[in-house]
């Protein structure tokens, strides 16, 4: 395995790692996936280089735009959940409430 795939696939892992282990505030969940994203960013656009095939080289462009909207739907929520429980603590956020 070359030292990029590996390093691409640590990172995608630790990021993994770190969303299901570290639940405490909302902005480090949001950070989690956006590392998630950025590392499959990564990830197709070094394989889709090296395939060097036209058909999906918009693929990665594609995922960057979900992945900014995303972020943007994430920061939302962020500020939504701050202005009306005051914190942003997953554990004080009860999601069966109205």
């Amino acid at each position: 395995m070359p030292t990029m795939q590996f390093l691409l696939l640590t990172t995608f892992m630790l990021t993994i790692m770190g969303l299901s282990l570290h639940r405490t505030h909302l902005v480090s969940a949001l950070l989690c996936i956006e590392g998630m994203m950025l590392a499959l960013f990564l990830t197709f656009t070094m394989i889709f280089s090296t395939l060097q095939t036209s058909t999906l080289s918009t693929a990665p462009i594609m995922l960057l735009a979900f992945s900014a909207c995303e972020a943007g739907t994430g920061l939302a929520l962020l500020v939504a959940t701050s202005r009306t429980h005051g914190n942003d603590h997953l554990k004080n956020l009860n999601l069966l409430q109205c």
